[in-house]
């Protein structure tokens, strides 16, 4: 079944560009940049989404214990690229059960990391670079400082800067935030495409926390 583009913000259908507007259009939140859906895990999906993606593919790596790459989202439309994604990874939560993380990476305004966080969005908004930052990580030898959301027990809620774009790291549920401790370096899933460091990251069934956070809210579907 294809896949209509919705709004990152809040899943509603969006409008294509046309003869008044370049952009594309939700009803709720102007000009957006479509949600082009969840991408089931697997090489095929990444063939597709990293020649589009002009923001970071981030994976935690190496990754925690037993944990796996499990599906991928990205907005943005063909001419602009992907201007935000989204890396999904699930396994055991140290304190029992199954746990799930997405990272997202998204130019300011898009919103999507936002949506995945529980936030009105579109940015991470005033718990962000408030006070001393709660963990980092590393990248290419630098610290990223990443802050700590308050969203009680429903998720955990990391988030910060890197590159120039929001980095947000959403942890299903509070619980598996726990494994912030265990997250010390983050790599770009596009050192596949310009020939870096060879990962080959492994695969599990599609996440369910994705699926569900991002599913249309178009009343017509």
């Amino acid at each position: 079944m294809k896949f209509e583009p919705t709004c990152p913000r809040c899943g509603r259908g969006v409008q294509p560009p046309g003869l008044w507007s370049s952009a594309w259009q939700c009803d709720a939140h102007g000009s957006v940049a479509p949600l082009q859906g969840v991408r089931v895990p697997g090489s095929a999906s990444l063939e597709v989404l990293l020649p589009r993606a002009r923001v970071p593919l981030w994976i935690p790596w190496p990754l925690p214990a037993g944990w796996v790459v499990t599906g991928f989202a990205d907005a943005g439309d063909e001419r602009s690229g992907a201007l935000a994604t989204a890396v999904a990874l699930s396994g055991p939560n140290p304190l029992g059960g199954f746990g799930e993380l997405v990272i997202v990476a998204e130019d300011p305004g898009i919103g999507l990391g936002a949506r995945l966080a529980g936030l009105n969005g579109p940015d991470p908004g005033a718990g962000c670079d408030a006070g001393a930052p709660a963990a980092k990580v590393r990248f290419d030898g630098h610290d990223v400082a990443l802050w700590n959301l308050d969203m009680g027990r429903s998720r955990a809620v990391y988030t910060g800067e890197a590159l120039a774009h929001w980095l947000w790291l959403v942890f299903d549920s509070a619980d598996t935030g726990i494994l912030m401790g265990e997250i010390h370096a983050l790599r770009d899933l596009r050192d596949l495409r310009d020939g870096g460091v060879a990962l080959e990251p492994p695969f599990g069934a599609p996440s369910p926390f994705l699926e569900r956070n991002l599913a249309s809210t178009d009343t017509n579907d």
